[in-house]
């Protein structure tokens, strides 16, 4: 073994080197563990803090978990976890993924697309079979066929009615050549279910909120107003249709055109509301409840009468002086019996 001369001057001293342990203790051998472990590191080989001539102190020789430093030849592999795909290469097109590892083969996909395209296609053929059949689609969506404008304009149409001009639908041709109303948003006069259903939506609320306010809220008076609104709107069309049915009325869309006449009445009903939570005091309550009925009852008047009394035009049999005294009488029994309809809706 060399020594070192008392005359020579050490060596310069250096920073050392911040390095990362470079022994990591084997972990314990398990029956399913891999045979062998690949090392790991972050930083760069570095060269040796002495000379190459030179051997580092003794004391330092029989450490065993210092300077044992092996640098790598190669990058380490990436060894991909089971059960995951391995990331794609940085600049290069993504790896198709392989579903075979959640067992998924190109059949099955298939088979899975086929069983969801006969799906859909089934409950398509039902809705058009049941619904359909009844309700004509193409007619639903036309009564939804809204606008911000038409809407506003037809509540200030609801709560005021008086001085509007004129009532009479209008129509076009269309491309068949054949006369079709006007959408709602393209006609005031046009009726339409999204205001009514709103409103239907709203009054429920409201009634929940006065019943809360009068400190008697339950979660039932939500299904209980819901089901009195319903039974409600349900009366009132039985009446209208029977007196379209005795008296020989017909008409295109009827059904649907009657569903939103009768739903109208809950503007005013929701307006009667908003009265009596304000507290305005039980005069002001009544007032607000018989202009809200007048004014829906006024609107009826001149809403249906396009649908009881039709100009001869757009009928194939002309109406008789007879039949149109009976119909007038009818159409002020509908528009007079709201008064009972509103009064059982306003009593939350």
């Amino acid at each position: 073994m060399a020594y070192y001369s008392n005359n020579r001057s050490p060596p310069p001293l250096q920073h050392p080197v911040p390095t990362h342990p470079a022994y990591i203790p084997e972990p314990p051998a398990t029956p399913n563990s891999p045979q062998g472990y690949e090392r790991y590191t972050s930083s760069p080989p570095q060269p040796a803090p002495y000379a190459q001539h030179q051997q580092p102190p003794q004391q330092h020789m029989h450490n065993p978990g210092y300077g044992q430093y092996q640098p790598m030849s190669s990058p380490p592999r990436q060894v991909p976890i089971h059960g995951q795909m391995p990331p794609p290469h940085m600049g290069g097109p993504a790896a198709p993924v392989d579903f075979s590892a959640w067992g998924i083969n190109d059949a099955t996909a298939q088979f899975g697309m086929q069983l969801g395209s006969n799906a859909v296609a089934a409950g398509q053929d039902y809705v058009t079979k049941n619904i359909g059949g009844l309700i004509p689609i193409s007619l639903m969506k036309h009564h939804f066929n809204v606008s911000n404008y038409y809407v506003i304009n037809k509540i200030r149409l609801l709560l005021f009615p008086w001085r509007h001009k004129p009532w009479a639908r209008r129509s076009r041709r269309s491309e068949a050549g054949q006369a079709e109303w006007l959408a709602p948003r393209d006609d005031i006069n046009s009726p339409d279910l999204y205001i009514p259903l709103m409103a239907f939506v709203t009054y429920i609320l409201l009634a929940a909120l006065h019943s809360g306010l009068q400190s008697r809220f339950h979660p039932e008076i939500l299904g209980v107003t819901a089901s009195t609104a319903l039974v409600v709107v349900i009366m009132d069309f039985a009446f209208v249709k029977f007196g379209c049915y005795i008296l020989n009325i017909q008409g295109s869309s009827q059904v649907l055109d009657l569903l939103a006449y009768d739903g109208y009445k809950f503007v005013g009903v929701i307006v009667t509301l908003l009265a009596g939570l304000l507290q305005f005091g039980r005069t002001v309550y009544i007032l607000v409840f018989l202009y809200s009925f007048l004014s829906t009852a006024f609107f009826l008047l001149r809403s249906l009468r396009s649908l009881v009394l039709p100009d001869a035009s757009a009928t194939a049999s002309p109406v008789s002086p007879a039949q149109r005294s009976r119909r007038i009488t009818f159409l002020f029994l509908v528009a007079m019996a709201q008064v009972f309809y509103m009064g059982i809706l306003v009593r939350v």
